[in-house]
């Protein structure tokens, strides 16, 4: 698939970690041709067990490339109501164009009932749903509908499957976008832009540990996790011509995963 978005502009949302999902994601639209902005917001990876990229963001995009005629950066904290407008406002400024955004960011939240807070509850809502659909509405904003490829990708994760009761705001959140989706492909659908979610299952990004990590892969038939490349090459086709017939549509790659057998 070398090759098949050339002169596409993309965004990737969350690529703040080389062993992350957004990683994988951008490094796949670069070699696919596109010109890619790359977000981030590192300071969230700082306070989560599992840290920030030892390499720091310079690290990151050494690792895509380096900066230069097909990467730029913008580093943003979605708490903030006016920075996906901002983000999506760099990408045209940098590329002069953007073609497809890929809200792959994401506020992690470990709360259940008892320990669940008005305040993690607005967060989480404030930087995964609110964030995803005001990006949508700033790419919609300034999307040239003569060019090719329009599409929107969005993140969701198994909460409309099975309950994840031990991270409620993230849970909730997450739920919403999935909730989402298809009025989102329909306000755009006559336009010529597809709006998608993946729910990409349980992928190893390093934040899970050894008991978790060793009973999920038992529900796996492949015995092992998801890779970040499984879900760049998923993502990589709905940005493609090959998924135009595709919208509105929540694709769940989870590899077979059998919740019961954990």
């Amino acid at each position: 698939m070398e090759g098949d978005l050339e002169g596409r502009v993309a965004l990737v949302t969350g690529v703040s970690r080389r062993i992350g999902i957004g990683f994988a994601i951008a490094r796949d639209l670069l070699a696919a041709g596109a010109r890619v902005l790359v977000h981030s917001w590192a300071p969230h990876d700082a306070e989560q067990p599992w840290g920030a990229d030892p390499a720091g963001t310079d690290g990151v995009l050494a690792a895509l490339g380096g900066i230069g005629p097909r990467l730029a950066h913008v580093a943003a904290d979605f708490a903030d109501p006016e920075a996906p407008a901002r983000v999506v406002a760099h990408a045209v400024e940098t590329f002069g164009a953007l073609d497809v955004l890929v809200a792959n960011h994401a506020r992690s939240s470990i709360q259940d009932l008892t320990e669940v807070t008005a305040a993690e509850l607005d967060l989480c809502w404030a930087v995964n749903a609110r964030a995803s659909v005001l990006l949508a509405q700033a790419y919609a904003a300034q999307h040239d509908d003569s060019r090719p490829g329009g599409r929107i990708i969005l993140f969701t994760s198994g909460q409309h499957l099975a309950p994840m009761s031990r991270e409620l705001p993230y849970a909730i959140s997450k739920g919403a976008v999935q909730q989402v989706t298809l009025s989102l492909a329909d306000a755009l659908a006559d336009r010529g832009i597809t709006v998608n979610a993946v729910n990409p299952g349980p992928v190893d990004t390093g934040w899970a540990d050894p008991e978790l990590t060793r009973s999920v892969a038992r529900a796996l038939p492949a015995g092992r996790w998801g890779a970040p490349d499984d879900v760049a090459r998923l993502v990589r086709w709905l940005a493609s011509d090959d998924s135009a017939w595709i919208t509105g549509q929540t694709i769940n790659s989870e590899g077979g995963f059998r919740r019961w057998v954990m």
